[in-house]
């Protein structure tokens, strides 16, 4: 059974994030003191421009990538303070991700894409009926009903990030975190997967981190936040 969340809570808040990597000796830093956070069902945008750090940020608020300094919190748990395991099942269970590059396994046809993220052990999948059901209907959600045995291959671009979209939600996370959606994607295709982006978070009631570079797309979220010189601030819609 789904937690029940507290509206009032945040659902997950960073606090002074840094992120410095090491490159042949040199340190270089991406974010500095990034302070954030969201409550449930918001939709957030992060703007910024490209190499600002958008998607290392995405990736550390998604338990991916550990900061160098800072705290990331999710339902009130430090999650760089759970052990890997604790960790692991946390993204499984309670967090959706939505790539810009799809991430779809070659050799699975779509129905099987899908179905992945119920295949951990903390997945659905100890109910494998009521776990094909959700992926079937979240697929015809997304517009792809007809092409349930088709693998990535013979896919369109769209095609297999509505999948991607399908996949993200099947085990219905809290947060769903999307890195650039359509930025491989032509505008019409584009425009046809934010609708179903946004329609489906919203009907479920998820909450949703967009990180894109554009001002249209970041219109339609609740607020929008920029990622300048490694800090974030807030920008208005």
């Amino acid at each position: 059974m789904k937690q029940e969340l507290d509206p009032a809570k945040d659902l997950l808040s960073a606090c002074q994030v840094a992120k410095t990597y090491t490159l042949g000796g040199r340190e270089l830093p991406v974010l500095q003191r990034v302070t954030f956070r969201i409550r449930p069902s918001e939709a957030v945008a992060i703007v910024g421009v490209s190499g600002a750090g958008k998607s290392t940020l995405l990736n550390i608020l998604g338990g991916l990538d550990r900061p160098t300094r800072g705290t990331v919190h999710f339902a009130q748990q430090d999650i760089y303070r759970l052990p890997s395991g604790e960790r692991t099942r946390l993204r499984a269970t309670r967090i959706g991700f939505v790539f810009q590059t799809y991430h779809l396994v070659q050799e699975l046809d779509l129905l099987e894409n899908v179905l992945l993220a119920s295949m951990s052990g903390w997945g659905a999948l100890r109910n494998r009926e009521a776990s094909r059901r959700r992926a079937i209907e979240l697929i015809d959600q997304v517009g792809l009903s007809d092409r349930l045995n088709h693998r990535p291959d013979e896919l369109s671009g769209g095609e297999q990030q509505r999948a991607a979209i399908a996949r993200a939600l099947m085990n219905d996370p809290d947060l769903v975190l999307a890195d650039e959606p359509t930025g491989n994607l032509d505008t019409a295709t584009g425009e046809l997967i934010l609708q179903h982006l946004f329609a489906l978070v919203r009907d479920r009631q998820h909450a949703l981190i967009l990180v894109t570079h554009n001002e249209e797309i970041s219109a339609r979220c609740d607020r929008r936040l920029e990622l300048r010189d490694g800090v974030l601030e807030d920008s208005p819609l």
